[in-house]
């Protein structure tokens, strides 16, 4: 077999993050996550080979061989954690090379790690000659990473990453059913931006306060939540209306409740940005993920954007080249 590429895109979530974990949505009953596809991506390659297993995970600057799969499942380097786990599930009989890069800040909150293995999962299962629906990806890229982080793990990351462009993500009773509508490119082109804070992220540690304060009915969380779902489904039906002048208006609200849901969801270089967002002219503002660091979205006028980079590169904070990913382009 020829060697496999795979690229992927990682996301920004509009609205209703958070929501996209279980039993979150049961609780709170039909509700909605709204995210758009961006061009920060993972690369996967794979060349099966005879004998031996050769890694490159150029993310940490690893480069190790194995004479086969038992030598490293034992291994003990941490940088093998994310490949190991998938290993584990595949459990390839045959050598390989396998390579993964990921253009995203470690702990970025743009869904790096879950579209990294949305990746390794179209490598493989493409090796393997296994056709894998929407709901078994979801599952299975689930799984492995909760095994991985050993943390409860959302879904809305994976679908960013196999549907790409515009993503309202239905959370019903009986299932997930994704909704990938048409946008007017040019205009999230012109209005987004996305900036590092510099300090990494830890989703499942603050998702799971929000779902342990939940379940212990904290009503302070439970209305925050509340609040997030009431929001992103008005989020959702003003990208069915294509009323795009309704985006920043509801990143806003999205925001400031999110921040209610647990004082771990922001910290000093979130508020520093969102001030310096608004002082130069940004009309919305969104924590990405979980917060808690790693990155923020604005929303500002082409005009506005030059000001607003300038700004945030004062600060040493890092503004990074994004597009939005459609496969209707």
């Amino acid at each position: 077999m020829n060697e496999i590429n795979v690229v992927s895109p990682t996301r920004v979530d509009l609205a209703g993050g958070t929501l996209d974990c279980w039993p979150l949505n049961a609780i709170v009953g039909t509700c909605y996550t709204v995210n758009l596809s961006i061009s920060v991506s993972t690369y996967v390659k794979l060349i099966p080979k005879q004998g031996g297993i050769e890694l490159n995970i150029t993310d940490f600057n690893y480069q190790k061989k194995f004479s086969d799969l038992n030598e490293l499942m034992n291994c003990p380097d941490k940088e093998l954690t994310l490949v190991r786990s998938h290993l584990k599930h595949w459990q390839p009989e045959q050598g390989f090379y396998l390579e993964t890069r990921s253009e995203s800040p470690v702990g970025g909150g743009l869904g790096g790690s879950s579209s990294l293995s949305v990746s390794l999962i179209k490598a493989f299962a493409e090796w393997n000659k296994v056709d894998l629906s929407q709901d078994k990806m979801i599952r299975l890229a689930s799984n492995v990473e909760a095994h991985f982080l050993n943390t409860p793990t959302g879904t809305q990351d994976y679908i960013g990453a196999f549907s790409h462009g515009l993503n309202i993500i239905k959370y019903d009773y009986d299932g997930i059913y994704i909704d990938n509508i048409d946008f007017d490119y040019e205009h999230f082109n012109d209005h987004l931006m996305v900036v590092y804070t510099g300090k990494s992220h830890h989703s499942g540690i603050n998702n799971w306060q929000v779902i342990k304060e939940v379940v212990e009915n904290n009503s302070q969380t439970v209305q925050a939540l509340k609040g997030i779902a009431d929001i992103s489904s008005e989020f959702a039906e003003a990208c069915r209306r294509q009323d795009w002048q309704a985006i920043p208006e509801l990143l806003n609200r999205e925001n400031e409740v999110r921040v209610q849901l647990s004082a771990g969801f922001s910290n000093p270089e979130i508020e520093d940005l969102k001030n310096i967002s608004f002082e130069n002219g940004a009309e919305g503002f969104k924590i990405c993920g979980a917060g808690g660091g790693g990155c923020v979205m604005i929303w500002a006028a082409a005009e506005k954007q030059q000001g607003i980079k300038s700004a945030c590169q004062e600060k040493n904070y890092q503004v990074l080249e994004v597009k939005p990913v459609t496969q209707k382009v």
